[in-house]
């Protein structure tokens, strides 16, 4: 055999062999489309999950304090970005299961948002007041923007969400403003700000197609809308007075916007201060709708498929959820799973949803056309439910 042959024959029993053991590796390999992960806030720790088949995969500890973590997910899915109340942003590889960089950017932080092309991190924070921008690949700063209001002082951000145009979209709590970062140019960032945009604006929430910023405000019935698809048009104010004649009673928990639920041209909403859920037209932001709930609510969810909203409640109610018939505008379900319901995440289609019940150390998993238990998993204190699929919607 010439030298030529013995060669080749070489080439191909390694090439064989590589195969094989590729092969042998494939069991190993997997996709994120599933992923997702569990906030155990006492403990600092992340539970990975895939809802396939509805089992938790491991735990990542070490994310310091969770006690109002939230997480936005890479373009390709893999990867988590947790937002933890202490300040500190940690990227997480949910196919090894490990923190693989961490930064304290903050004093004390309360979310972000990933951005259009997925580059960018901005997170909101309380201490100092202000937005900062983060490369998604290596966590390193790109911008510091202090929230600086028109009276000169710092205040608290909230609401941040990612908006389309390469921007992201956030309101001031202290100061009642509401701006508008767009960084398509992270080294020259351009910024609109509105001022009077009510009092104490506490959450927001970007409609699914990107064009409304929705602002609730804590410090007074009513909500401030901004059309980001015609900014020069300004803050518009809507649903103003809609408690009017009601006795406005105590929050225990502040009901959360990026919890709402917009379905064809009806947007669902919780009350503030009311055993309510709001129904507005997207078409004129007119009220359709004042639906009695259960309690007050904090998450008003919609399924995938827009034919239910999901509610739960704040303490002492906190162990009762209802589901809203779309249709209808009527409650068609209420039920206990347990103690303590933090937060609910629908799979991608919607045939399943994830529910945390913090105060009995576990998370289940309904069917949304039955209503059946289909799973109960073990977790510590857990509280937000995340899934690797919001990596591929806007506003959240």
């Amino acid at each position: 055999m010439s030298v030529t042959g013995k060669k080749w024959r070489m080439i191909t029993w390694m090439a064989t062999l590589l195969a094989m053991v590729l092969l042998s590796g494939c069991t190993t390999l997997r996709g994120t489309g599933d992923l997702g992960l569990v906030v155990e806030r006492a403990s600092g720790s992340v539970q990975v999950l895939e809802n396939s088949h509805n089992t938790l995969l491991g735990s990542v500890t070490g994310l310091g304090d969770l006690s109002h973590a939230t997480a936005v997910f890479s373009r390709d899915g893999r990867y988590a970005f947790v937002f933890g109340r202490d300040g500190g942003l940690s990227k997480v590889d949910l196919l090894t299961m490990q923190v693989v960089n961490r930064v304290i950017q903050a004093g004390n932080s309360i979310g972000g948002a990933i951005s259009q092309d997925g580059r960018l991190l901005a997170v909101a924070n309380y201490t100092p007041g202000g937005v900062r921008i983060f490369d998604t690949e290596t966590l390193q700063m790109k911008l510091d923007l202090p929230a600086l209001a028109a009276d000169g002082k710092l205040s608290k951000v909230v609401g941040l969400e990612d908006a389309p145009g390469q921007s992201f979209v956030f309101s001031l709590f202290d100061a009642g403003e509401i701006w508008l970062l767009d960084v398509r140019d992270i080294n020259q960032p351009k910024v609109q700000k509105w001022t009077q945009a009510g009092l104490q604006p506490y959450d927001g929430l970007v409609t699914p197609d990107g064009r409304y910023y929705l602002a609730g405000l804590f410090g007074e019935d009513g909500m401030t809308v901004l059309d980001l698809w015609h900014p020069e048009k300004g803050l518009r104010r809507i649903l103003q007075g809609y408690g009017r004649g009601e006795a406005k009673l105590p929050v225990y928990k502040m009901p959360h916007l990026e919890g709402w639920a917009v379905a064809g041209n009806l947007v669902f909403l919780p009350a503030v201060g009311h055993h309510a859920v709001l129904v507005a037209d997207l078409q004129n932001w007119q009220e359709v709708a004042h639906i009695p709930v259960h309690s007050q609510p904090v998450f008003a969810m919609v399924r995938p498929d827009n034919r239910q909203v999901w509610v739960n409640f704040a303490f002492p109610d906190n162990d009762t959820l209802q589901v809203i018939d779309i249709p209808t505008l009527k409650v068609i379900k209420a039920f206990r799973p347990g103690k303590g319901i933090m937060h609910m995440e629908f799979t991608a289609k919607g045939e399943e949803v994830w529910i945390s019940l913090r105060d009995e150390d576990r998370v289940e998993v309904y069917r949304t056309d039955t209503f059946e238990r289909v799973a109960a998993l073990p977790a510590s204190a857990p509280s937000g439910i995340f899934f690797a699929s919001r990596a591929h919607r806007m506003g959240l």
